[in-house]
């Protein structure tokens, strides 16, 4: 029996268990490995706002581009418990490298919906990365073989070091009237194209997650292949049977970047306790570390960032069983997901909160830390995924309501 039939069964028959959650301990010890030389590398990012080419060396070596890529396409298909303690690794030394590893993980999934060939030659350099973003002016025409694509897309995160870009796309039919679906709504395609044939427009000066680079590409009347297309519609084109890929990327995105924040968090919390065991307040007679006030509020930040951490770790637990019973994960509620992962996201951002505040002045210098958590911290929040105003869609779903936003 073929090796990769006989691996795929078993996953399909496997429940994950309490051990699962502690996740693949070869990947992590990987990024635990890496994570000195991204911690070296880090002020060289936050100056350059790239992705120095040395620390990208390091991870392609350590494959951690490839955490969600499929097997089929030499990736590492890993688990969504794997990936949120990677990723959370990675960002306890740089949040930007890791928000790009992250990104990149998310957009890899797409090889699912390609065909194979195609996914293997986009994929087969071992150091390919495929990065997107969104575009609300752009266009896909159809045309003999493919598309004519023309349009700017923004936020693509990693581009400056991907091979090749997606380009999410309305289409139009040739005399210029908007394809649909069955359901009314706009039929929509992803575009990959190689990244040296876009126009780049370096955009991205930001409070913080500085070196993520998610600049804007443009493309005019650029041709695309039909089979360089895809839509992320699991029914309808996903071609990879693994459990990982009965699951959305948007989960996987979520996944990820509560792992961004819960590495900020803990290397905010970390730092705190370490430079302010000794600093005397101005104005104040003993220590900050023998201040009633602050050790309560810093037991309660450690608290609820650990029991946020275990309630995320335990949603991705509970995805993983799912996938591997074969449960659509394409059209579960979002309040499945949504509680835990956002909940994590800010219960992360309450414990940085706190170490700033505390930290006082401190904290607000360019070579403190705590300066740039908290800066990369209120970047990671105000992204799609990390924003508030979900838990409305969770409250949506419990009151029996529609809600405004969902997840994508």
């Amino acid at each position: 029996m073929d090796t990769q039939v006989l691996d795929t069964q078993v996953l399909d028959t496997a429940i994950a268990t309490s051990a699962d959650l502690a996740g693949d301990l070869t990947m992590i010890a990987r990024a635990e490995a890496v994570r000195p030389d991204v911690a070296a590398a880090s002020n060289a990012i936050e100056t350059t706002r790239r992705l120095p080419p040395a620390l990208l060396d390091r991870l392609h070596e350590a494959q951690l581009f490839r955490l969600l890529l499929p097997r089929s396409s030499r990736g590492i298909e890993t688990d969504p418990v794997t990936f949120f303690h990677v990723i959370e690794t990675i960002a306890k030394a740089d949040a930007s490298t890791a928000w790009c590893l992250s990104q990149a993980g998310g957009c890899a999934m797409s090889a699912a919906y390609l065909d194979l060939p195609v996914a293997q030659a986009i994929f087969g350099d071992p150091r390919a990365v495929l990065a997107w973003g969104p575009g609300p002016k752009v266009k896909a025409i159809e045309c003999e073989g493919g598309y004519r694509v023309t349009g700017v897309w923004a936020f693509a995160s990693g581009g400056r070091h991907a091979t090749w870009l997606g380009a999410h796309c309305p289409i139009y039919a040739a005399d210029g009237s908007p394809r649909h679906e069955a359901n009314g709504a706009p039929l929509e395609r992803t575009m990959l194209v190689r990244t040296e044939d876009v126009e780049w427009t370096d955009i991205w000066n930001t409070v913080g997650l500085r070196g993520t680079a998610s600049d804007q590409f443009a493309l005019n009347d650029y041709f695309v292949r039909s089979d360089h297309s895809m839509t992320r519609e699991f029914d309808r084109e996903c071609r990879e049977i693994g459990p990982l890929y009965r699951m959305g990327a948007g989960t996987c995105y979520q996944v990820g970047f509560a792992g961004v924040a819960c590495g900020i968090a803990r290397s905010a919390l970390d730092s705190f306790v370490e430079t302010m065991r000794n600093k005397v307040p101005r104005g104040a007679r003993g220590l900050l570390r023998d201040n009633a006030v602050v050790q309560c509020n810093l037991a309660q930040a450690e608290v609820n960032l650990r029991a946020a951490r275990g309630l995320c770790v335990a949603v991705d637990g509970r995805h993983l069983e799912g996938s591997h019973r074969g449960r659509d994960h394409h059209r579960r509620p979002a309040h499945q997901h949504a509680d835990g992962l956002n909940q994590c996201i800010h219960k992360a951002r309450e414990a940085v909160d706190f170490a700033y505040n505390a930290a006082g002045a401190t904290a607000i210098f360019e070579d403190h830390p705590l300066e740039r958590r908290f800066r990369d911290m209120h970047t990671v929040t105000q992204q799609l995924q990390g924003q508030i105003r979900h838990f409305e869609t969770v409250g949506a779903w419990m009151l029996g309501a529609e809600a405004d936003l969902t997840f994508v």
